[in-house]
């Protein structure tokens, strides 16, 4: 309720409004006891006792860039006046910095007497003549307690009956997810928004932003901060992006360690701003500089000419074999696990799922922090940042530590490699084309449609000018003989095939203009001269090393070089034999954890799913450069391979049909079935030329669900009439089920009474779990709240199950009622990890009929793979040996 001048509220006498809030209103007022100018703010509900006492603890504040709080009524506060206009950027570097110190100073006094803001944006933020002042200064948490639900002085409605509390553009990922996790926001929170306000002076604009308030919170969860490298040195660009992590546990731990940065900042950025270039001293005798320098021309011509009848002096091949220590294990199979820095003066590698860099000038490395899972990473152009792939997001860190900062989700990458331009080109799902990104972050853009029968594009290398991008193609995900090397124009869309045959072309620059071509066959690494203003090859591939370990499941291989068109270059590589995908077991687990061996022996497994009455598990099993199912009896504990390659080519996706009496699964240019018993062989069910994953039948088998890839990457959602004859299954024409052209679906599993259908979409920008009525009569659910993958419905009583990110189980239960869903919060089924595949629809569980015990494939120890974990090579004057070996033609 407004008040108008005269009206005396306590002994407070009100002279004019000021401003409002989402909690009441602001007004110029009198202190009619000590004549005095006060602000004073109006609360739409009254004050509880221990508020009161938690507000005159912060009126004990006492600091020169904190207003002061007065005095504390039944509902408003008293506050100390002041004149002064709200922060706006953008500001002059030396100004922001100034101003963020101050504001780092204010948050420290505050933050040590245990008082959080909670509310920290530039409205609450005063400039005066004299420097900052904070506004409502633990105001934001003393409200939790004024209405016993609150968390914050604002309130935004999201919904009917959820809100979200705070200022939502300022607002941290914990004060987002507290209303649903019930977690506690403590002062890191105030480090987030402090970095959103920093950000906002140094740009003059936020750095999330959304069409609506849900976008706005995606935005915030999940896309990485906006570079300020534009206008603020590369150190507050750090300092900025380690404020917004999104875990409190990667920022900023205090407002005092941020202060002195900041003051470290302003200090080299005021002594780099004050120096000014020296005039050269002016020389007395020109005759003696003009004299030396005719003199240094006419030796540098001779010197020039001589070389020019010489013959380069090729450097012998130099062999070093490097242990990186006892503790290092880099097995992995997705990319190369040892890397190069482009100067070659550094080497970074993933060991055990973490990234660690160490300078060869160094006897240790270093853990990158919070690089779990990483893997396949790749250096920026000035060796400066890594980018890598971990947990479902493409990410990128400095050398010179900090936190990761996140740039797209992923599927499952195969590769990516970074442009001089800023832009980074990578392979993010199993199958589909290649993307581009902006190292800054940002969605990804297709860079072109897959062929006819092309399946997938992988382990991309932008070449030299960035015109142009080397990868590997290939017409299967799993086996890789038949791969091709080809080069896309990205300025003309055209692309060629190089080589066939081969997969992990490279170019190596051994030449101003032109360079080597090299790539691998079982093992063996080839070299040929390739011109790079032609995109073609010059002369016959040669065999340059033997031995490279190499992955068959992923067309990988472990290697990489650093060097320049004038040097003698360096390749680093692994030796070994061919390596398998990673390995896994078939466990059975319970909700306490309890592991209990179903198939002991590790290999290469996935998308486990038992048949309806649970007495057999199918499986995909890669062996060599096949993929095939194989059906395991738990009785007997025999495996039996279900699929032999016979027409059918990679076979993937295994769904049973209700009575068991079929085995439905992707294959060569279509869908197949098989009888489940082995008797017979695939036949047709129907045919496409887009790669589909089958999930699930209706209770009565007559419909099928599946999800289709499309040109851009995407799914969309289908599902399929089916017959069975009683000789075989027929397949009626598809329909569409969902499809959104920017949005990627996968998963669709239909509930045990056929009448809701679960899956999965990135559409609030990440992977969640929803619900659908089926048929469809447009209601949507969403089931989990922090990610999501992988639903699987319990066959026994109202429960739904599904993957988090970080590949634990989780279980939700819901109630019907009438045709509308009410799902309860998602509970944390078992504590223990499940291996992961990587794949954001590929399956690592499946839940038994009983619905009391999981099949999940759990991580294997590595000891079967054979290359050693700990040693790799240099090959020094690599550059030089593939100019004597492989002679650019002319």
């Amino acid at each position: 309720m407004s008040m108008t001048p005269g009206t005396l509220l306590g002994p407070y006498e009100i002279l004019a409004p000021i401003g409002e809030g989402g909690m009441g209103d602001v007004y110029r007022a009198r202190d009619t006891r000590l004549n005095r100018i006060v602000a004073l703010k109006t609360s739409k509900t009254e004050f509880s006792e221990r508020f009161e006492r938690e507000a005159r603890a912060v009126a004990a504040l006492n600091h020169s860039n904190i207003c002061t709080l007065h005095d504390v009524g039944p509902n408003y506060l008293v506050m100390e006046y002041i004149e002064g206009a709200p922060l706006k950027g953008p500001l002059p570097l030396d100004q922001a910095l100034k101003y963020a110190a101050q504001i780092c100073d204010a948050l420290d006094a505050a933050h040590k007497k245990g008082i959080t803001h909670r509310d920290l944006k530039p409205a609450n933020i005063l400039v005066t003549k004299t420097g900052i002042k904070l506004l409502d200064f633990g105001i934001a948490k003393m409200a939790q307690t004024a209405t016993g639900s609150e968390d914050a002085t604002i309130r935004m409605a999201l919904t009917g009956n959820n809100e979200m509390v705070g200022t939502l553009f300022y607002m941290s990922p914990e004060q987002l997810q507290a209303q649903g996790n019930g977690q506690p926001v403590d002062a890191r929170s105030d480090i987030f928004s402090f970095g959103i306000v920093l950000y906002e002076m140094l740009t003059g604009k936020r750095p999330f932003v959304g069409s609506s308030p849900a976008t706005v919170i995606a935005a915030i969860l999940e896309r990485p901060a906006p570079s300020v490298a534009e206008v603020a040195p590369a150190a507050l660009d750090r300092l900025l992006q380690r404020c917004l992590a999104k875990d409190p546990d990667d920022r900023w731990q205090s407002a005092r360690d941020l202060k002195a940065e900041l003051e470290w900042i302003a200090n080299s950025s005021g002594q780099t701003l004050s120096i000014s270039s020296t005039p050269a001293p002016r020389f007395q005798k020109y005759w003696m500089a003009a004299a030396a320098m005719a003199i240094l021309i006419v030796a540098g011509a001779w010197w020039v000419a001589y070389r020019a009848t010489r013959p380069a002096e090729l450097k012998p091949l130099v062999r070093l074999d490097v242990d990186l220590g006892p503790d290092v294990s880099i097995g992995s199979t997705q990319g190369a696990s040892a890397i190069l820095s482009p100067d070659s003066t550094r080497i970074l590698y993933a060991s055990k799922g973490k990234l660690f860099t160490r300078k060869l000038d160094q006897p240790k490395a270093a853990e990158m922090e919070s690089t779990d899972g990483a893997y396949a990473p790749f250096f920026s152009p000035d060796g400066q940042w890594v980018a890598f792939f971990a947990q479902g997001k493409l990410k990128k860190i400095s050398v010179q530590g900090g936190s990761p900062v996140i740039l797209c989700d992923v599927s499952r990458a195969y590769g990516g490699s970074w442009g001089e331009d800023g832009t980074i080109i990578a392979a993010l799902s199993v199958q589909g084309v290649l993307w581009k990104i902006s190292s800054g972050g940002g969605a990804p853009t297709p860079v072109a449609e897959l062929a006819t029968g092309e399946v997938t594009q992988r382990w991309p290398q932008i070449l030299p000018g960035g015109d142009a991008v080397l990868f590997t193609s290939s017409y299967s995900s799993s086996g890789f003989e038949q791969a091709m090397i080809e080069v896309i124009s990205l300025k003309k869309g055209t692309r060629k095939t190089l080589q066939r045959g081969a997969s992990f072309g490279r170019y190596i620059p051994t030449s101003n203009g032109a360079g080597h071509l090299t790539f691998l066959r079982n093992g063996t690494l080839f070299a040929v001269g390739f011109d790079l203003n032609e995109l073609q090859m010059r002369g016959d591939p040669v065999q340059v090393l033997d031995g490279v370990a190499h992955s068959t499941v992923s067309a990988s291989a472990q290697l990489d070089f650093s060097g320049t068109p004038s040097g003698p270059g360096t390749l680093l590589y692994r030796a070994g034999e061919a390596l398998g995908g990673d390995l896994v077991t078939v466990q059975w687990m319970d909700s306490t954890g309890t592991l209990q061996p179903l198939l002991a022996k590790a290999g290469n497994y996935s998308r486990p799913s038992f048949s309806p009455d649970g007495r057999r598990l199918s499986l995909e099993v890669v062996t060599g450069s096949t993929r095939d199912i194989w059906i395991l009896e738990l009785q007997r504990g025999a495996v039996t391979r279900l699929t032999f390659d016979a027409g059918v080519g990679t076979a993937m996706t295994p769904v049973w049909t209700p009575d068991g009496q079929y085995i439905v699964f992707f294959g060569k240019g279509g869908l197949f079935y098989t009888r489940s018993d082995g008797g017979g062989k695939p036949l047709p069910l129907s045919v496409s030329k887009n790669p589909q994953s089958t999930m699930s039948f209706t209770p009565d088998g007559k419909k099928l669900s599946f999800s289709e890839l499309r040109s851009n990457g995407k799914r969309d959602l289908w599902t399929m009439p089916v017959e069975s004859d009683g000789a075989g299954l027929r397949a009626g024409k598809p329909e569409i089920l969902l499809q959104t052209p920017s949005v990627d679906m996968r998963t669709p599993r239909f509930s045990p009474d056929g009448r809701w259908i679960a899956y999965v979409s990135n559409e609030s920008g990440s992977y969640q779990v929803y619900i659908r009525a089926f048929p469809d009569r447009g209601g949507q659910w969403q089931i989990s709240n922090n990610g999501g993958t992988y639903p699987i419905w319990s066959q026994h009583g109202n429960q739904l199950f599904y993957r988090s990110d970080d590949h634990r189980i989780m279980v939700v239960t819901y109630t019907v009622k009438g045709d509308s869903i009410l799902a309860d919060q998602p509970k944390l089924w078992s504590d223990k990890r499940l291996a992961d595949l990587g794949q954001v629809g590929g399956g690592n569980y499946d839940l038994a009929p009983g619905g009391k015990r999981i099949a999940a494939l759990m991580p294997a120890e590595s000891s079967e793979v054979k290359v050693n974990q700990s040693h790799v090579v240099f090959l020094e004057n690599f550059f030089d040996e593939l100019r004597r070996k492989a002679p650019l033609s002319k």
